[in-house]
């Protein structure tokens, strides 16, 4: 199983229209970046040029899911 490594750059504020970045690693190789907002929830694979945008209503559904 890879260790998980999570670094978070997230001043301590209100979100407002900046996202605050958590940059997600496995075995010391950077998986993504996940990206929260008042807007909602994005998620960024490392090489990608778009990321796949969630609404917080659309993330809750996701998260509520049952595999």
């Amino acid at each position: 199983m890879p260790e998980h490594r999570v670094v978070v750059s997230a001043p301590q504020r209100e979100l407002g229209p900046v996202d605050s970045v958590y940059e997600v690693f496995a075995d010391d190789e950077k998986l993504g970046e996940l990206r929260i907002s008042r807007g909602g929830v994005d998620w960024w694979p490392r090489s990608a040029r778009l990321g796949h945008l969630l609404t917080w209503e659309q993330f809750a559904a996701r998260m509520e899911q049952r595999p």
